[in-house]
């Protein structure tokens, strides 16, 4: 093969390599939903499926953060939470409630916490039917680290270049709370 054409061929393979990572499924699946007939769902399928896809970029950029800290969001999410309180102390059940979680989300989480010596159970000295969670020091210490981690890597620079989030925290607020009503 002439030197040339080698590079006539990787240039072609480029360029088709650059079409090709520049194809957006989620507007190519819009457009099969509108020749399909479907126009009345096509703007919502592209806002559900766009949400869900934003939403797994920033669960990977959470995850890579809280990496180094071996935890998970939802273990970091308990911790901060217990650290926000006075005592550091709270009923599992409220953790659930102000997590917006299930029951058993929390018992994973707390479990695995406990293990890592983050927090531990106790008794609730006026409701023996209470379980209490308390962070203990190092489970302090570490959603301190963990959250200047995020802090750093994914909260101050949402990666929305362009977009003023103040003007696109109210739309996502308004959705959210639409969807919460009708859970």
């Amino acid at each position: 093969m002439h030197l040339s054409s080698h590079f006539t061929t990787l240039s072609t393979m480029a360029a088709e390599k650059t079409t090709a990572s520049r194809l957006d499924p989620i507007e190519e699946s819009r457009k099969q939903w509108l020749a399909h007939g479907w126009n009345s769902a096509a703007e919502g399928m592209t806002t559900v499926i766009s949400v869900m896809r934003v939403h797994q970029l920033f669960l990977a950029k959470v995850d890579a953060a809280l990496k180094p800290f071996s935890l998970t969001f939802s273990r970091y999410e308990v911790l901060t939470l217990l650290s926000f309180t006075k005592s550091g102390t709270l009923p599992m059940s409220k953790i659930s409630a102000r997590l917006q979680v299930h029951a058993t989300s929390t018992t994973n989480s707390v479990d695995r916490l406990e293990k890592a010596g983050l927090v531990q159970r106790r008794s609730h000295p006026d409701d023996r039917r209470t379980t209490l969670v308390e962070l203990t020091d190092a489970g302090r210490d570490l959603s301190a680290r963990a959250t200047t981690a995020l802090n750093e890597e994914v909260f101050t620079s949402p990666a929305l270049a362009g977009t003023d989030l103040s003007n696109l925290l109210p739309h996502l607020e308004s959705l959210r709370s639409e969807l919460e009503d009708h859970a």
